[in-house]
């Protein structure tokens, strides 16, 4: 059994989370901007599909990609030096997140239902959700979209409609994220992808606590200056 939250209810510790499924929780609640701003302080996350309550996850152990540790593959070096697309900020966050939410190849349905966007809109609004987009011939190519508290940014999902699309919004992010100071990007689960980019898994206590330090340092929330992705890879780094 998992609590049920009620509206004003405290997360229960994430300690409490079950092992089996991975990282459950708790339920209920809502998605009131107040809520999931509590919820990411914390290393806890919704997760959950059209006509189930609300799901809250803290799995352990943690995916997570230190921005300095992103592993760019030769091809994607090509691509990013190359330079044929344009890298936007918090331009087209709406359209993001929808694109996030199309179905993919072999999947049913998604978790991010037309409230999950609602509420990240509004958080985007709030200037706490972001967009990195990859613009090519002047189409949303492909982006991603997260949280950012503090110094810790949690990424929620990536779409990709060209090829690498995604990846150069990912590479961006982590270089602009080297810049200004960010401790660490949360990816949530663990997948093989994931790793094949440098993320790794620790123990959830390791990011609680790394959490309770990140997110009360660093920038307040607010919307990112758009110009702020360009010229991220014009230093022959890569």
């Amino acid at each position: 059994m998992i609590p049920w939250l009620e509206r004003g209810t405290p997360f229960p510790p994430v300690e409490k989370a079950l092992r089996r499924p991975n990282g459950l929780l708790c339920a209920g609640g809502d998605l009131s901007p107040e809520r999931l701003v509590e919820a990411y302080r914390h290393g806890i996350f919704p997760w959950f599909s059209a006509g189930e309550p609300i799901l809250w996850w803290s799995p352990d152990p943690r995916m997570v990609l230190f921005p300095e540790e992103m592993k760019i593959s030769r091809s994607l070096g090509r691509t990013l030096r190359r330079g044929q697309y344009e890298v936007r900020l918090d331009t087209a966050f709406e359209q993001v997140i929808r694109a996030c939410s199309e179905p993919r190849a072999g999947r049913d349905g998604t978790w991010i239902t037309p409230e999950m966007q609602q509420a990240y809109c509004r958080l985007h609004e709030l200037g706490y959700a972001h967009s990195v987009e990859t613009w090519m011939e002047g189409r949303l190519a492909g982006g991603l979209y997260g949280m950012a508290i503090g110094r810790a940014f949690y990424g929620e999902s990536m779409f990709s409609r060209a090829a690498d699309a995604s990846k150069i919004a990912l590479a961006h992010l982590t270089r602009l994220l080297e810049r200004k100071g960010f401790a660490v990007i949360d990816c949530q689960m663990t997948t093989a992808h994931l790793a094949s980019l440098g993320a790794r898994e620790i123990r959830r206590r390791e990011f609680a606590c790394g959490l309770a330090a990140w997110t009360g340092e660093g920038e307040g929330p607010g919307k990112w200056p758009a110009e702020e992705a360009k010229g991220l890879f014009c230093d022959n780094s890569i």
